[in-house]
């Protein structure tokens, strides 16, 4: 039986996943991990990523032969992982400095500047704006670049030797022109022109990764790189890569929304939300990425920083009290109890409310994030509403920078695509986001994991593509003609609660700047 990986290294946790041609998950294997912040940048160290990406296959290899009888026979690989980010290499691929992930908002000066350039928004997050810093700031590393990758694009450099990037991850480099799926010639040169008095060896074309859209061939494991994944030298050499990924574009896979007016919302340690569109925007907003499907397609993005960590933090130190107690918890039935207990609180949580920014916040305008719990004297102090108030808040600047869509452009969708962790308990995230963003939320079976299913499929394709089958057809017809989707719209009490929720986290922002500054 052939067998498709893929491999997609979130920000809490490397998955691994083996599929067959139809998509069915045949196996899998993961990787607890945690982001670092280390000298003022969130980071992961390359040793952990090497450890996860060898105990992730180890343990899918595993549960394959435990279920199937035998070692999987691998006919292609795909590689994801957290999208954008800062990660220059040297001309022998060696890593110049630490990784600086999407997480940071340390270059807001050098996004301004280079949204000013372009016309063209560029996030913090993006690999550009982060370059644009480290010339800036005449940092030590910049001129021995040879090749600037994201997390995936490096991770697929060293398994195969290839310098390339699926387009979808390059949009988040670089902005793309999406008549030729290249980067935009007339930005890059004035890149340079911006750029030229520091008198740099190199042009940014020769630094930035190849793109490849959807289905193209991205190279073929390396001896060595077989060596990275499996020590042991069972894996061979010779196996072919599809373009390697960022969360966004798996998530679209994972999600089916790659068609114009789809979309689909990835809600774990951070949340976005993402729309194919029909036609452009009518102008440039700050808080839109413009980014791209993996087969090119434009797609308007709203990204924001912080979403499930300190609700993930508080279930825990719940879980620890029972701990305390001599009543371990099982965590699956503590998280079921503890959000379940959220749909029984008040619309409005009674009073609570809650910031939860683990780390800084573009949309609001914040560089650093301090998680706060406030409520006012009179309020209804419950579990039930504390509960409703931590992931109401893991929502809430979501809802204002999609308020931009609707409400300044009129783009909607007809319906959302709801997919990660916040998913994965039944019902309870999904109705409230159904509430919060006055549409439909539809979860898939797959909803908990679909990044690394996603990367897969994305593998699988690109077999198909030889055929000539296009990207959409693939996944209609071979992947989603029978999957198992469960639709929840919104209930009217959720949506008023929810905005008068919001009135009071808006305000609540105040007190979130006060302990930023002084905390």
């Amino acid at each position: 039986m052939k067998v498709y990986l893929g491999i997609e290294l979130g920000s809490t946790r490397i998955k691994a996943v083996a599929i067959d041609k139809k998509g069915k998950p045949l196996a899998a294997g993961g990787y607890d991990w945690e982001n670092r912040f280390e000298n003022g940048m969130w980071t992961y160290r390359m040793d952990d990523v090497w450890t996860g990406l060898r105990e992730s296959y180890k343990e899918l290899v595993n549960d394959y032969s435990k279920k199937h009888g035998s070692a999987p026979e691998i006919a292609a690989i795909g590689i994801s992982a957290m999208m954008h980010g800062y990660l220059p290499l040297g001309k022998d691929g060696q890593q110049l400095v630490d990784f600086r992930t999407w997480r940071n908002t340390i270059t807001e000066e050098s996004s301004k500047l280079l949204i000013e350039t372009f016309n063209f928004n560029i996030p913090q997050r993006w690999s550009i704006a982060h370059l644009h810093r480290a010339v800036k700031g005449k940092e030590a590393h910049v001129s021995e670049i040879s090749f600037l990758a994201t997390l995936p694009s490096y991770i697929h450099y060293k398994l195969t030797g290839k310098k390339v990037v699926g387009i979808g991850e390059a949009s988040g480099m670089f902005p793309i022109d999406s008549t030729t799926n290249e980067y935009d010639k007339i930005m890059v040169e004035k890149f340079d022109n911006l750029i030229a008095e520091y008198n740099l060896p190199w042009k940014l074309k020769d630094i930035l990764p190849e793109i490849l859209v959807a289905g193209e061939n991205a190279g073929y494991l390396t001896e060595a790189g077989a060596k990275l994944l499996d020590p042991t030298e069972t894996l061979k050499a010779g196996i072919p890569l599809c373009p390697p990924e960022g969360d966004a574009g798996t998530g679209m896979i994972a999600t089916n929304a790659i068609k114009p007016a789809t979309g689909n919302i990835s809600a774990g340690t951070s949340i976005f939300a993402m729309l194919v569109l029909e036609k452009a925007l009518s102008k440039l907003y700050v808080d839109i990425d413009m980014i791209t499907t993996p087969a090119g397609k434009p797609v308007a993005m709203v990204h924001c920083n912080n979403c499930t960590s300190d609700l993930d933090a508080w279930v825990a130190l719940f879980g620890d009290v029972m701990t305390k107690m001599s009543a371990p918890p099982d965590k699956t039935e503590l998280y079921r109890t503890l959000y379940n207990a959220a749909l029984r609180g008040d619309p409005d949580c009674g009073g609570l409310v809650a910031v939860s920014y683990l780390s800084g916040e573009h949309t609001t305008g914040f560089h650093e994030g301090r998680p706060l719990f406030a409520r006012t004297p009179d309020s209804k102090f419950s579990v039930e509403n504390f509960m409703r108030s931590l992931l109401l808040s893991s929502m809430a600047t979501l809802k204002i920078g999609m308020n931009i869509l609707t409400n300044e452009e009129g783009v909607k969708a007809n319906k959302w695509l709801g997919h990660g962790g916040l998913f994965k308990t039944p019902i309870v995230g999904q109705k409230l986001m159904a509430g919060v963003l006055e549409t439909p939320v539809a979860v898939m079976e797959s909803a908990g994991e679909g990044g690394a299913w996603g990367i897969a499929l994305l593998a699988a394709y690109s077999e198909s593509k030889e055929f000539g089958e296009s990207l959409e057809d693939f996944l209609d017809n071979k992947i989603f003609a029978d999957a198992a989707l469960s639709t929840i719209t919104p209930d009217p009490s959720d949506a008023e609660g929810f905005n008068k929720y919001l009135e009071t986290y808006k305000a609540a922002l105040k007190i979130e700047r006060t302990a930023v500054d002084n905390l």
